[in-house]
């Protein structure tokens, strides 16, 4: 696991580039402490790299050469490759001897990273269809002075680019870009305001977007190639960029044989976990009180019965894990290491946090999980984590929404319409009233994903204080829209779908977003073998039946009952929680201060008005409404804000990356 750092220049020297890269590589350090790595690339290129060493630790340094077998050996400088790589590929040991038994391909060292440049140099970019893993590379051709780059098919590793006519830069986050954006300069001017718009909608900023005008992102299953001008002309280069995977869900309309797809689900995941077991460190994972990181650390334990696991809770009555964690920890004869948290823990650490996710990312639920990250990373390196079981098999209390509104979604549209009509008349809090709303409005218009938090147009054009904001006000739809389009071409039924538009907006924008920053925050590097393409071909194939039953309360029945045999019996049909947090509760008492604050001094008031904000919180304390998924909200704003933009707070972290708040960008490279 590691950050990578790259410059491509568009027929000039990058002579003048390696200093402030070396300084905006410094960013990184928490991404990979054990080794920095920086190599100019004759005029064309720079690649820089922070390493945290997983697989052939003493070996595999970043950037890495590799040349095919001839005049140029691996660790030549004249090397034809150079590769820069975050990431793990799973299946390298196979994928290497392939290349050797095939081609006699020739390696220099025992990693995963040599095996990616030498089967782009024998397959092309159908490489990426034989990698089994999570990453993001860049790999420099000398020869034909071309930049090849990919992210993994579910956006697990992120990647981040900025072009002007300098060259393109690419990087693993996007506060190692800010040094060479205009935007990042540019103070509330520099930020999107569509995408801010959008922020306040998903509590995120949905890929390829980011808050900067100019830095955006190469999105999941995505691949690029750079290419710099003609000879003698600053063009800017030739930036492509294709969707090179795109997860199809097929299911069947039935299955034959039950007990035949539990028992294939089974044994794709005890594989999937098997090979993300792989490493020269210590391996550990999360344990949660649902069954999709129970299941993980059961499969795992064949192969480590002595895994440590980690779990997180709080003070709060009922939103702590730790007892079911522990009790699970019991079953599986496994060791649990418990972080309790209080708000006073919250309120000190939200800074970092949201520093290390660069963009805000509005989910409370990334305080535990930065915590527990901590304390996995004073005994392991790697951990395991159940992300992305919910997505694929069905997981979601949402998913069985199209079950319960099917007495109303049958009926004629003229009837549809009047029941509409009686809906607006109830008086709203009084039963019913939601029932008849969203069972008269489609699927389209009701569902945007797994959150939704400034819900009305008029409400987040109240919330906006600049003009060009609010006439730059997006609705969810416009991100939503391409992906019903494509769930209709392929198909889908409404649950299908449901998971279709979560797989593409929620998982990338919100929980691998947050995964990915709280665990590298502390250096750790964080595994999810449910999120793995064999996993998936079997997750896609699930009739409706057998992830939500009619009959039944249940979800990802499935996954379920292929994992009851392993899984505690207590666990197998709990209702998930995945580290809940208590901000509505601590908003109304130890955090109200903190958090009014934040709000007087974040100086974004020119860009949301925060007197309204003000008077959400004077109204949550009250307990007229529970108004806590908004104001936190607002709050990760407010002090990205004040760390991003107004440069007012100090988030807290070591080494150079303070220099953000102090040190000026660099305004003589920025064109």
């Amino acid at each position: 696991m590691c950050g990578l750092l790259a410059f491509f220049s568009s027929q000039g020297t990058v002579d003048a580039y390696s200093g402030p890269l070396g300084e905006a590589l410094e960013r990184l350090h928490h991404r990979g402490p054990d080794d920095t790595g920086l190599d100019v690339v004759d005029t064309d290129a720079i690649f820089a790299h922070k390493r945290l060493a997983i697989i052939d630790v003493e070996f595999s340094k970043e950037p890495l050469p590799w040349s095919p077998p001839g005049p140029d050996s691996a660790d030549s400088a004249e090397a034809r490759y150079l590769l820069t790589f975050n990431g793990e590929i799973y299946n390298y040991l196979e994928l290497r001897q392939e290349l050797i038994d095939e081609y006699g391909a020739k390696f220099a060292t025992q990693g995963d990273g040599e095996v990616i440049v030498a089967g782009y140099h024998y397959w092309g970019e159908a490489v990426l269809d034989r990698l089994r893993g999570m990453f993001a590379f860049v790999i420099w051709d000398r020869q034909e002075r071309l930049a090849f780059g990919a992210r993994d098919a579910f956006g697990i590793k992120p990647l981040h680019y900025l072009q002007t006519v300098d060259g393109l830069f690419l990087a693993s986050e996007k506060k190692a870009l800010l040094p060479f954006a205009p935007s990042a300069a540019a103070g509330n001017a520099g930020i999107d305001p569509v995408q801010l718009s959008h922020l306040l909608t998903f509590q995120y900023v949905p890929e390829p977007h980011t808050l900067h005008h100019g830095i955006e992102r190469i999105g999941s299953g995505e691949c690029l190639t750079w290419r710099p001008g003609p000879a003698g002309e600053r063009t800017g280069g030739e930036l492509t960029k294709r969707r090179w995977f795109r997860p199809v869900l097929r299911p069947r309309l039935s299955i034959d044989d039950p007990k035949r797809l539990f028992a294939q689900i089974h044994e794709t995941l005890r594989e999937s976990v098997r090979l993300h077991m792989r490493s020269d460190v210590p391996v550990g994972a999360f344990l949660s009180s649902g069954i999709d990181s129970t299941a993980v650390v059961a499969l795992a334990r064949e192969w480590n019965p002595n895994i440590l696991t980690f779990t997180v809770g709080f003070d709060v009555p009922g939103y702590s894990e730790i007892d079911v964690a522990q009790e699970s920890a019991r079953h599986l004869d496994v060791t649990t290491i418990p972080t309790k948290i209080g708000a006073r823990e919250m309120m000190e650490a939200l800074p970092r946090i949201v520093w290390h996710l660069d963009d805000p990312v509005a989910d409370p639920s990334l305080v535990p999980l930065y915590h527990v990250a901590q304390t996995a990373a004073k005994h392991v390196t790697v951990v395991l984590s159940g992300e992305g079981a919910d997505e694929f098999f069905g997981g979601y209390g949402i998913y069985r929404e199209p079950l319960s509104l099917a007495p109303l979604t049958r009926l004629p549209h003229s009837f549809q319409r009047g029941l509409r009509a009686v809906s607006k008349a109830i008086p709203r809090g009084m039963r019913g009233k939601s029932y008849l709303e969203r069972g008269t409005t489609p699927l389209t218009e009701r569902f945007s994903g797994n959150s939704r938090i400034f819900t009305e147009d008029a409400e987040i054009r109240r919330l906006l204080r600049r003009r060009e904001s609010v006439e730059a006000a997006a609705r969810f739809t416009d991100v939503t829209a391409p992906l019903y389009a494509e769930a209709a071409a392929d198909g889908l039924d409404d649950v299908a779908t449901m998971q279709y538009v979560d797989i593409h907006t929620w998982l990338r924008g919100d929980v691998l977003v947050k995964a990915d920053r709280m665990s590298m925050a502390h250096s750790l590097e964080l595994r999810v073998p449910f999120l793995d393409r064999e996993v998936f071909a079997v997750a896609s194939k699930i009739p409706l039946e057998l992830k939500v039953p009619p009959r039944s309360n249940a979800t990802k029945y499935a996954m379920r009952k292929a994992l009851e045999q392993v899984v505690p019996p207590a666990i197998v049909n709990r209702p998930k929680l995945g580290f809940p947090t208590p901000t509505r509760v601590w908003l109304a008492g130890e955090m109200y201060d903190w958090a009014r604050e934040i709000l007087h001094t974040s100086g974004a008031d020119d860009l949301l008005d925060l007197t309204y904000v003000d008077g959400l919180l004077k109204e949550h304390r009250a307990g007229g409404a529970d108004n806590s998924r908004k104001i936190w909200t607002v709050l990760v704003f407010c002090v990205w804000h004040s760390i991003f933009v107004a440069r007012t707070l100090d988030p807290g972290v070591g080494r150079n990356e303070s220099a953000l708040l102090t040190k000026p960008v660099v305004g003589s490279m920025v064109s």
